[in-house]
């Protein structure tokens, strides 16, 4: 008869901060998602100033005046779509044109990160602690923009019908249809 018996997975405290980072994680991927969903795709679009590859959204610097000019064309597209009110249409633009305001910039601090990793990284030797370090201030940083997210997706709720919801979230599932 054999005697030795497999670990159970352990119950303290050690299993704690690896359910939190995953939960982390996964806030930090809905975040991406629902951005990309939404529209923040639409800063990386817009004729000859450049698309995603050739930097959009998570490229060049963004010219303020060109950020409110996609954004304007991204909600035209959105009213059109869900049939908005004139009400509505001014409830809704400072809504967004505020999140977008609020985090854009995450992107920079997004690059700063990067180039702290690689910097890190590219060191003779690793410091674990600083590598750390720059992982949890990012973790903090998705914590944020997704409460302000979150705040400007309830927001635009708010001012939606129930008909006009179930609309946008068809659209959405389209947007994530065609992108796998």
């Amino acid at each position: 008869m054999n005697t030795t018996q497999t670990p159970q997975p352990s119950t303290s405290g050690e299993e704690k901060p690896r359910r939190r980072f995953v939960r982390r994680v996964a806030i930090a991927t809905v975040i991406a998602g629902l951005a990309s969903g939404i529209g923040i795709t639409a800063f990386a679009q817009g004729g000859g100033h450049g698309g995603w590859h050739r930097g959009g959204f998570m490229g060049a610097a963004l010219d303020p005046a060109m950020v409110d000019e996609r954004l304007d064309r991204m909600l035209k597209h959105l009213y059109v779509e869900i049939d908005a009110t004139d009400a509505q249409k001014q409830q809704l633009a400072p809504i967004v044109k505020g999140a977008a305001r609020d985090l854009l910039p995450v992107r920079a601090k997004i690059h700063d990160a990067r180039r702290q990793a690689v910097e890190l990284l590219s060191r003779e030797s690793v410091d674990r602690a600083a590598l750390e370090t720059l992982r949890a201030d990012q973790l903090r940083l998705a914590e944020q923009a997704s409460m302000r997210f979150t705040q400007a997706l309830a927001d635009v709720a708010d001012v939606l019908t129930p008909e006009q919801r179930t609309q946008l979230a068809e659209r959405i599932g389209r947007w994530h249809g065609r992108r796998g």
